[in-house]
């Protein structure tokens, strides 16, 4: 498992530092390396950005780290990293992974690597194994058999879950569903659209029918899901 990293100091010296870290642990890639929390906002609010883990600077200004937590509308694995010990309480608030505080020496870096490694890991296989899922939709938790959803499409900030229950709005994104629901039924087929394969009707060229709705197959996304479908 490769988790893809992004390194967030204004410091130059402690930027590096982390970086040369990142770079040098056989299970982590470096993604970004950026000096302040705007530059990390633009990324992370994103619905294609793919970062695993976040090391994370508090103390930089315009956008603090504990700020930059707050302002995004999905979870992200973090390790906070910080020159000062006060800002433990609030940290672990926010459900880090871990609190490093500089300057940061190799092991201590390790022992936060692993534990977001095994946090990630645990996540992965809860995903794969669960035959139930719960949406918050309309301010409520409802509960989902994972064979009851038909497919799932992109509304601007949110998702809808078009299942044999109906539909279900919700407040997420696609890369958080697509990892969600990463057994092998569900494949992505368009930057819109991920669906249950056994759900398929018909595949026709550049389109495929579910229910009674036809979905577009993006170029990028064919591939994948010829070979999902073990077609030659």
């Amino acid at each position: 498992m490769s988790i893809k990293c992004m390194v967030v100091d204004d410091e130059t010296i402690s930027r590096k530092i982390l970086s040369r870290y990142v770079e040098k642990t056989e299970f982590l890639t470096l993604s970004h390396e950026l000096t302040n929390g705007i530059e990390a906002s633009n990324i992370l609010l994103k619905e294609e950005a793919d970062i695993d883990l976040i090391f994370l600077d508090i103390e930089m200004p315009e956008m603090t780290g504990l700020e930059l937590i707050e302002s995004l509308d999905r979870s992200y694995q973090v390790v906070l990293t910080t020159s000062a010990e006060r800002y433990a309480v609030d940290a672990f608030e926010l459900n880090v992974i871990d609190y490093l505080v500089k300057p940061i020496e190799y092991p201590r870096f390790l022992k936060a690597a692993l534990k977001a490694r095994d946090n990630l890991d645990s996540l992965i296989k809860t995903s794969e194994g669960q035959s139930t899922i719960f949406i918050k939709s309309d301010s409520k938790l409802v509960k989902l058999d994972i064979e009851e959803i038909n497919f799932v499409e992109a509304l601007a900030d949110y998702v809808i879950f078009n299942t044999t229950k109906g539909k279900f709005i919700v407040h997420y994104t696609m890369k958080g569903i697509e990892k969600r629901l990463s057994s092998n039924d569900f494949v992505r087929v368009h930057r819109s659209f991920i669906i249950n394969t056994k759900k398929i009707n018909a595949l026709e060229d550049m389109n495929v029918t579910m229910t009674d709705k036809s979905i577009p197959i993006g170029a990028s996304y064919k591939e994948s899901l010829y070979k999902r479908l073990n077609i030659l």
